[in-house]
This record gives structure tokens, C-alpha cells and sequence, in this order.
């Protein structure tokens, strides 16, 4: 045990002491359940639930359970507001209804602010209109041991409200979510939307009649990205095995095997830098359905999305920071090449290599040796053209170079039919009319272990289990991959990736 652990403040030793002093008293602080009956919201929502000595004598009796977050004790009365996982409601205590020793023993003395408690008693309106729940049992469930910062709100002498001792440093909150979550609670409202974000996806997936399947975390070969793996060792197999970078080449070969649509939400892991769009464990959904193309999958994209956005506000059009983003189809949809021209004024378009670092070096982007042409113009996009794109906008016909998993353009040399959606700045889809050739697909993985051997770390391996599997036969298929935490950032209005994650990865203490 460390001497931090042994280290106590004085309010948790205070804390500790009624911990002992309830032991003695036999009241147990941690007792194993309490039959919760309702919840604040149903019962600020229900006026069925007032007593009324006139209309409504006989009003059903309630039960809650929560944190004790306020208290005013008037003698032998009190007050407290207690907050449960929907909201806030107030409690009113008298010592003749739960008996003197639990009121002047228990509640008044070993109570402290953030203790957990269950009260049943009736529902009733106080002389001011506030809907209050009326005590008749008082029941100690959870003493806490560390005090919760609660802030303090406080008028100034202009009459402006000020806020005290907020628990608002941005690494703690994300550190210590759970208290972030009991102080901060409209932070449980963005996660809540994250949660009915995903689930509308999977409903409007489901309802066309896609199946949602697993597919391995631990892979034997990594694959369906360009991002370095993180690796780990199978003590019993005696082999290395990676965290998946994506899912995609598993998802195929469910559509080989005769699916026509899966879908899968998955947990994708990179070995990669922090940033406030980055962290190395994401979220992402990848989606694949036999007989359709890129143009199908920009159609389908944009009616997922646009009905993510009608169920979170009630609205297609959102707010982000300084911007309202409109998500009603159909969206702008621009080439890759003509967006860097009309931005640069370069025409990259046929381009070899060596012209192209000459171009890159003129808008002063910096390269590496082994930068091939593919990832100079992807450092051209990002630098240039993607913060500028806010409205959602699909960025289309991408050269084959920076695409080895794409079926090659059908009427446009040297480019493959794959669309990017970027939003606020930022991609959060990529999608392809799927390379289903496996010659071709031995070709291009061929160039990337090439790329690889020239120092490209993030190029991609040769699955042979991948092209075996397309020897057998994938029909023409379409597939996206959509970031669930970038387009939560955005639905949610959170400006860094962390504040839609419950656990961002954190460097230790």
C-alpha cells in the first residue's frame, strides 16, 4: 500500500470516523439492495403521484434512491435535494416519521453530502409549487469515504451569477470520470446521445435487413487500413497476434461466404499519436452489402446520418462550436483532385512522383523519401482542403495509389471509386466499391509491402487468407467504415475527441 493510499485529508478521516460510528450504531452503510419504485423524472413528471387531501388522499407511495447533493436542517425537519441517474428531486425529513434515532442519530450527524440513501413516503407540492417527496422511511445505502466537490453558485453585487470551486479542470474530470459524471451531469446527456446515436445506426442497418456479427480483435495479420498495429504474444501459440486496425477484410469475407449486408460495430486499435481527434482504442462501424457501389453507399451514408441527427435534435441542422452543420440530403460531392485544385491552384492530376514532392515542397508540406504519391496528396488534402470543408461533404475519385482495397474507377484513369465524408474539419467516413479482383488485390497489397520495405510503416501486409478468400468469389460489393467518435464529437458538440469517450487513454498519474 502507498503512503498516498495511508494518507487521509481530514474530511476523510472525519468520513471514516461515522463509517465506524454507523458500524457501532448497527446500521449497515453498505447494505445489498433497495427496491426502487421510481425514478425523479417519473416523479416530477407524474402529477397523478401528488397527495391531496381533497382530490388525491390516497396517492400511491414512492420509492427513490440517490445522492444526497444539498441539505437544510430546521430542527427537527430538513430538506435535501437527492440526485439519481435521471435528475434531481427534493426531500423533505421529519424526525416524527422515521423515528428520532434515525433522524437525529443517522441523518443529521453521519450524513454527508454524496451519501447514496433510499426514501419512501408520498409525493407532494410545498407552499412555493416544488414537487417534494414526503419521507416516511429513511434508509442508509452507500457512505461515502471521499468528498464529492460540489460548486458553489453565488451572486455577485452586479446580481451576475458565479460559479465556485467547479469541478472543472479537463485531465481530473477525465481521470476521475465517475465524479465528473456525479457533478458535471449534463455530461451524462452527451453520452447518453453517443449511446442513441449508435442506436439508431443500428436500427436503420437492421431495418434493411443487415445482420450485425463479430469478427476477431486479435488478428494473425493485420489489415483494411494504413495505421501501425499494436502487437502482443500468444504464450500457448507461441505467435505475435495484433490488435485489429480495422475489420474490414473480415467483413468481406463474410460476404464471400454468401451475406449480402453485415455491419459490425467494433473497438479498432492504432499504435499513433494523441490529438483531440485521435486516441489509440476508437470506435468505428464498417458496413458491406453485396451488389451495390459507392454511389449506392453515398446515398445510404447520408440518409444514416441525416436520421442520426432528426433523432438526436429533433432537426437535421446542429451546432458545432461557431457553426450550424446541415445534415439534410443529399450532400456536395466533390472530386479528391478538383478540391486540391481549387484550393492550391495545382492540377496534381497524371503527375509523377518526382513532380509531385516538387509541388508538395513549393506549398511547403513536408515529406519523407518514402512518401509515395498517394500519401503527398493525402498531406496536400489535410493541409489545404479539410479544415475548410464544414458542411458534410463527400470527397470522391481518389488515385489508386492511396487506395489498395479499391476497385479501380470505371471511366477515370489512374483513380478508384472511394469517397471520404468530411464534416466540421475532419473525415469521419471512408467508403469503396470493393476490390473484388484478386489478381489486381495481389498487385496493389504487392506495392504496399514495397512501400513498406522503403520505410512506410503505416503501408499494408499481404493477407493470403484475404486473397484466397477472394478466389473463391465476392460479388461487387460497397463498404464504409463511419467513426462513431468523430461523428458523436460533432452530434454532441465536443470539441475533443475525450469528452465522447467514458476512459480516454491517459498517460499514468
Amino acid at each position: 500500500m502507498s503512503n498516498q493510499e495511508l494518507t487521509h485529508s481530514e474530511q476523510e478521516e472525519i468520513r471514516r470516523e461515522k463509517l465506524t460510528e454507523l458500524n457501532k450504531l448497527g446500521v449497515n452503510p453498505y447494505p445489498y439492495s433497495f427496491d426502487v419504485t421510481h425514478s425523479s423524472k417519473q416523479i416530477l413528471a407524474d402529477e397523478n403521484l401528488i397527495r391531496d387531501e381533497e382530490s388525491n388522499p390516497e396517492s400511491e407511495v414512492v420509492s427513490v434512491a440517490g445522492r444526497v447533493m444539498t441539505r437544510r436542517i430546521m430542527g427537527k425537519a430538513a430538506f435535501f435535494n437527492l440526485q439519481d441517474s435521471e435528475g434531481t428531486i427534493q426531500i423533505y425529513i421529519r424526525r416524527d416519521d422515521v423515528g428520532v434515532e434515525n433522524y437525529n442519530t443517522v441523518f443529521k450527524k453521519m450524513v454527508d453530502i454524496g451519501d447514496i440513501v433510499g426514501i419512501k413516503g408520498f409525493v407532494f407540492k410545498t407552499r412555493t409549487g416544488e414537487t417534494t417527496v414526503h419521507a416516511e422511511e429513511f434508509e442508509f445505502l452507500t457512505k461515502t469515504l471521499r468528498p464529492i466537490p460540489i460548486p458553489k453558485e453565488v451572486e455577485n453585487e452586479d446580481g451576475e451569477k458565479v460559479v465556485y470551486d467547479a469541478f472543472a479542470d479537463k485531465e481530473l474530470r477525465y481521470r476521475q470520470r465517475y465524479v465528473d459524471l456525479i457533478v458535471n451531469t449534463e455530461v451524462r446527456d452527451t453520452f447518453r446521445k453517443r449511446t442513441k446515436l449508435v442506436q439508431t445506426m443500428r436500427n436503420f442497418m437492421n431495418d434493411r435487413g443487415y445482420m450485425e456479427v463479430e469478427t476477431p480483435i486479435l488478428q494473425p495479420v493485420y489489415g483494411g487500413a494504413s495505421a501501425k498495429p499494436f502487437v502482443t504474444h500468444h504464450n500457448s501459440l507461441d505467435m505475435d497476434l495484433y490488435l485489429r486496425i480495422a475489420n474490414e477484410l473480415y467483413l468481406k469475407r463474410l460476404i464471400v461466404g454468401g451475406f449480402d449486408g453485415v455491419y459490425e460495430f467494433s473497438k479498432d486499435f492504432r499504435n499513433e499519436g494523441l490529438s483531440r481527434f485521435h486516441n489509440p482504442e476508437f470506435t468505428q462501424v464498417e458496413l458491406y452489402v453485396a451488389y451495390k457501389d459507392y454511389n449506392w453507399m453515398m446515398d445510404f451514408t447520408e440518409k444514416m446520418i441525416e436520421q442520426v441527427a432528426l433523432d438526436l435534435h429533433g432537426s437535421t441542422t446542429v451546432t458545432v462550436g461557431e457553426h450550424k452543420i446541415d445534415f439534410k440530403a443529399p450532400w456536395p460531392r466533390i472530386p479528391l483532385l478538383e478540391a486540391i485544385e481549387k484550393e492550391t491552384g495545382k492540377d496534381l492530376s497524371g503527375m509523377e512522383l518526382d513532380e509531385m514532392k516538387k509541388v508538395a515542397k513549393e506549398l511547403h508540406i513536408e515529406i519523407d523519401e518514402s512518401f509515395g504519391k498517394g500519401k503527398i496528396i493525402d498531406e496536400i488534402f489535410g493541409e489545404y482542403v479539410e479544415s475548410k470543408l464544414i458542411q458534410p461533404t463527400f470527397i470522391t475519385d481518389y488515385p489508386i495509389e492511396m487506395s489498395p482495397l479499391t476497385k479501380k474507377h470505371r471511366s477515370k484513369e489512374g483513380l478508384v471509386e472511394r469517397f471520404e465524408c468530411i464534416c466540421n474539419g475532419k473525415e469521419i467516413a471512408n467508403a469503396y466499391t470493393e476490390l473484388n479482383d484478386p489478381i489486381d488485390q495481389r498487385e496493389r497489397l504487392e506495392e504496399q509491402a514495397s512501400l513498406r520495405a522503403g520505410g512506410d510503416d503505416e503501408a499494408m501486409t499481404i493477407d493470403e487468407d484475404f486473397i484466397r478468400a477472394l478466389e473463391y468469389g465476392m460479388p461487387p460489393t460497397a463498404g464504409i467504415g463511419i467513426g462513431i467518435d468523430r461523428l458523436a464529437m460533432i452530434m454532441t458538440n465536443s470539441a475533443s475527441i475525450r469528452d465522447v469517450l467514458f476512459f480516454p487513454q491517459m498517460k499514468p498519474e
